[in-house]
Parts: structure tokens; C-alpha cells; sequence
């Protein structure tokens, strides 16, 4: 069955603390991004921790691979479930850091966190890839780039909903896709580009699905999150 991740992008530790104590009952994944790791992630971390609430680290690492490495090390903690890194960081690097992530998890007595690469942002769309200098459209590059993080000994991909199923049909159901740009049906796209619904994502077959705005600013994100997952479900 596919988990819903609500992504905790809040400018402040209260309003992240607020969120956690709404939802951590429905037994969410919570999504730790760049703006709450650089701005209170101890603190976040810790109330994590107490409310024993699994959580998905979206640091995105993108290093030569004994940094990277180094890094991934130091976000294995409890409760982490998924750490991210991106695909074009080569293999090299991705095979440094599912080396690394699960050597510490051993050293903390616990399971090792899925590491997930990144293919394409799903705020990239067709138009922008010549000007990245990619080659093919997005399916064909994020089917490449999957390939990649698969030989590299990732658990799967993040990648848009809308290449679930190719990425499914090629790699099998036990390589997991985290599906970023999801919107419940009638909400605004915002930044992203890719987006789908969470009934389209789950019937492709995502594994993970993301949401940040339409739980984070409803009136009630309780009530909001459990839309979704009925949704989902």
C-alpha cells in the first residue's frame, strides 16, 4: 500500500513541531527538507524522535562520493526511513553512500534507510532540458538515470508519477518510486510541473507520495492529510 509523506517545508521549528503533533497518529513519513535541516533540524530531529515518528531526510546529496558518503553517515539516525541523493551524482558517489548508510545503521543497531536518488525535479519540464544539455525527453532520462541508481544499490528512485509505471514495468514492483508533485484535484500547481492526483499516482503504482502545500497551508491539516489518504486509498 502506498504511504503518504508530508514534506515539513515550514519556516520555523514551531510551526514544524505544530505539524508533527496534528498528524504523527495517522502514521505519516514525514519529509525533512532543506529549509527545515538548515534552519532547526536538531531541533525538528529530536521532536521526531520523541513522538517515534518515521521520517525521510531530502538532503538531495550530490558530492564526490567520499563527502557524500561522509554526509549520508551523518544523517543515519532512529526513525530515519529514506535518505535521497541524486542519480546524476554518477555511480560512484551513489554506491559510496548505500555503503556508507548501511554500515552506520549496522553501528546503531538498526535497519538501514532506504537510499533514494533523485532523477528529474518534477519542477523540470520538457522544455528545459536542452537548455540543461540532456539528450531524449523525461521518461527517457529518468529511465536512464533509474537504471543508474538501481546498479548502484539504491532501494528506488524519486522521480514524477507520471513514469511510475514504465519505471515499474522495466525495474519490477520491489525497486520503490517516491513520487514527488502530487495535488489533490483542484489544487493550485504552484512551482511544479509534473503534477498528478494521489488516486493517479497510487493506480500507477507509486510507492511514497509527497505533499507539502495542500496539508501545510489548509486551515486544518489534520483534516487535510486525511482527505488525501482516503484519496490514496
Amino acid at each position: 500500500m502506498a504511504q503518504l509523506v508530508v514534506a515539513l517545508d515550514l519556516p520555523t521549528a514551531d510551526a514544524a513541531e505544530r505539524l508533527v503533533d496534528a498528524l504523527y497518529e495517522l502514521d505519516v513519513i514525514f519529509k525533512v527538507g532543506l529549509e527545515s535541516l538548515f534552519g532547526y533540524g536538531d531541533r525538528i530531529f529530536a521532536h521526531m524522535e520523541a513522538r517515534d515518528v518515521r521520517h525521510f531526510i531530502d538532503a538531495k546529496l550530490h558530492d564526490i562520493p567520499r563527502t557524500a558518503a561522509a554526509a549520508a553517515r551523518q544523517l543515519v539516525r532512529q526513525g530515519t526511513h529514506i535518505i535521497n541523493v541524486h542519480a546524476i551524482g554518477g555511480n560512484d558517489m551513489m554506491r559510496a553512500v548505500t555503503d556508507g548508510v548501511a554500515e552506520r545503521a549496522a553501528e546503531l543497531g538498526m535497519t538501514a534507510p532506504h537510499v533514494f536518488a533523485v532523477t528529474m525535479l518534477t519542477s523540470i519540464g520538457a522544455e528545459d532540458l536542452n537548455e540543461l544539455g540532456f539528450r531524449g525527453g523525461l521518461g527517457e532520462n529518468a529511465m536512464r538515470l533509474a537504471a543508474l541508481s538501481r546498479d548502484a544499490g539504491c532501494s528506488g528512485v524519486i522521480c514524477s508519477a507520471h513514469e511510475v509505471r514504465d519505471l515499474k514495468r522495466y525495474f519490477g514492483e520491489d525497486f520503490l518510486t517516491l513520487t514527488p508533485g502530487i495535488r489533490p484535484t483542484g489544487a493550485a500547481h504552484a512551482d511544479q510541473k509534473r503534477v498528478t492526483t494521489p488516486r493517479e499516482a497510487v493506480e500507477a503504482g507509486a510507492d511514497y507520495l509527497v505533499v507539502g502545500r495542500p496539508i501545510t497551508e489548509a486551515p486544518d491539516a489534520l483534516e487535510a492529510a486525511k482527505a488525501i489518504l482516503a484519496e490514496m486509498r
